[in-house]
């Protein structure tokens, strides 16, 4: 692995990310998930809840986004996943 350290600082900078995904940060992502899907239920739920259409489309819109944001994390999983499954990373 390919690190340098900032001049006068202890701060390590890498080129790229590492190849692995630790404990932490899988917990990160889960709690994105978790963001995402909420605010997907919360959007929904006010938009049936909505009498102005303005509002109501509004929601959907954020609703949609945070649909495209949640199936983005999830693919970037299945690729790492895929990844490391192809070069025998993973544990069974």
């Amino acid at each position: 692995m390919n690190m340098q350290q900032q001049s006068g600082q202890n701060q390590v900078t890498y080129p790229q990310p590492p190849a692995i995904l630790s404990t932490k940060d899988f917990l990160y992502i889960e709690d994105m998930l978790s963001w995402n899907l909420e605010v997907i239920k919360k959007a929904h739920a006010y938009a049936t809840m909505c009498q102005d259409q303005d509002v109501v489309q509004a929601m959907n819109r954020t609703c949609q986004l945070h649909m495209r944001h949640y199936q983005t994390i999830l693919n970037h999983l299945s690729k790492h996943v895929q990844a490391k499954t192809m070069a025998g990373g993973m544990a069974k």
